[in-house]
């Protein structure tokens, strides 16, 4: 048997689907043993649009995922995100039956389970429960109520809820590729694990992972989780924009945002042109770059705002809930050139790029590293948090064995048939005999044809 316990997490995201296996070295360390990737192609910012499309490419991101590793993946802890997701602020209490009794884990988990029974709109449900603080008796501020005495337990929670259906298909799609579904994260949640230092959450952050189709928020102050957001803007409205701003094709205007974009104009000098191929044909297309860094910066103004109006929501110029970390930056739109340098300039506030490389083993490929693969990093953590064997090595799979079909075999039949026949001959009279034989012989027939048909309804 495994003695290590195998972790894996899949990242559904609007431009990737990433499968991801790991585990936790000697040291402490998250030891990645296999990566597949694939293309998206049934998801739009964040929500299933296309099953049969996102069950194909979640397949095929897992296959290389197994070759690369060599092992066979059996569940997944997989990341959700989405225009439908929100957060809302809950308080709640129990009142305990004996306050001379020690507060233990039960306690708190029956509050928790109290507070998964609220009442939500229809068609949403509750995707997490996450306590923030109790308040025990009166007494408020506790942080940890384990071991203490009392006879009411109060505790404030952030509940994210999402829609039920989006939340379902999800579920559906992993199932039909084949795997199970052992945990469902908020992303912004797995990218706070995977790139947050406890320092930061203390002194409060405002983690900003910029994805492929939205943006996810998440607001960390004294260790706590304060607000999360998922604004439906992401990376694709860039390429949008330049593919419409400088009339080229999609694949095109990725290439030039990857390659030669930039969030501030002022960087690119007026004669810097970039010569694109024409289509079937045409003349080449050249492309000023300050005008490319102009398209740019015109959309990431418009989402670092929108983000930024959600980090005031939460009330960041009160001098009690100041973000003293500032801001983190991570996902795909984070590689973007001078985008740092821009939001720190729209906020006001310290910003750094955050990258997964704090939990990862020294021998990882740098490219594991990049801000882009800071969600499935934080869901392989999750998954090993969940103490689950995700995976087992190829090896110690046992291979189904085919199940073998006999045709019915009319010799040995036919003999049953006339040992029967010869039993009977023996009793009838010699004036049946004829209609005894066509009796038999219509019996064996019947026999055949029925196993005959037994053995087509069981073969595959």
């Amino acid at each position: 048997m495994e003695k290590d316990n195998i972790a894996v997490g899949l990242d559904i995201g609007t431009t990737k689907i990433v499968a991801m296996i790991g585990k936790k070295n000697e040291y402490g360390k998250l030891e990645i043993l296999g990566i597949g990737k694939s293309k998206s192609l049934g998801v739009s910012r964040g929500v299933v649009n296309n099953i049969t499309k996102t069950i194909l490419s979640i397949q095929q991101a897992v296959q290389e995922a197994e070759n690369n590793s060599g092992y066979k993946i059996k569940d997944v802890v997989v990341g959700i995100a989405g225009q439908h997701i929100r957060s809302i602020q809950h308080t709640d209490y129990i009142s305990r039956h004996n306050p001379e009794e020690v507060i233990g884990g039960n306690d708190i988990q029956l509050l928790i389970d109290q507070v998964n029974k609220l009442a939500m709109l229809p068609g949403e449900e509750i995707i997490h429960v996450l306590p923030q603080e109790f308040k025990i008796d009166g007494q408020s501020e506790i942080k940890e109520p384990i071991g203490m005495y009392g006879g009411r337990l109060e505790a404030s929670f952030h509940v994210v809820v999402g829609q039920a259906a989006s939340i379902r298909n999800v579920g559906r799609c992993i199932q039909s590729s084949g795997i199970e579904l052992s945990g469902l994260t908020l992303e912004p949640l797995s990218s706070a694990d995977a790139v947050l230092s406890q320092e930061e959450k203390e002194a409060g952050v405002a983690l900003i992972d910029i994805g492929g189709g939205t943006t996810d928020l998440a607001i960390f102050k004294d260790g706590i989780i304060r607000h999360t957001a998922v604004i439906p803007f992401g990376g694709n409205v860039i390429t949008d924009d330049i593919k419409e701003g400088c009339s080229i094709i999609e694949k095109q205007a990725e290439l030039l945002k990857v390659k030669f974009g930039s969030a501030w104009p002022g960087e690119n000098r007026d004669n810097e042109i970039v010569s694109i191929p024409g289509l079937r044909g045409r003349e080449p297309k050249e492309i000023s770059l300050k005008n490319l860094s102009k398209i740019i910066h015109a959309r990431v103004v418009e989402i670092v705002d929108l983000v930024f109006t959600e980090v005031k929501a939460y009330g960041h110029e009160d001098p009690r809930k100041k973000l003293i970390a500032g801001i983190v930056l991570t996902g795909g739109g984070a590689e973007l050139k001078h985008i740092k340098q821009l939001v720190e300039y729209i906020t006001g506030m310290d910003t750094r790029i955050g990258y997964p490389n704090e939990h990862l083993a020294g021998n990882s490929d740098e490219e594991i590293s990049s801000p882009l693969y800071a969600t499935v990093v934080g869901l392989v953590m999750k998954s090993i948090e969940n103490k689950s064997q995700s995976a087992v090595r190829m090896d110690l799979v046992e291979k189904p064995k085919a199940p073998v079909y006999r045709a019915p075999i009319a010799q040995e039949t036919a003999q049953e048939v006339f040992e029967e026949v010869q039993a009977n001959n023996e009793k009838s009279q010699h004036d049946k005999q004829d209609s005894t034989v066509n009796r038999i012989q219509r019996n064996f027939f019947d026999r055949y044809v029925d196993k005959i048909k037994d053995f087509l309804d069981n073969a595959e």
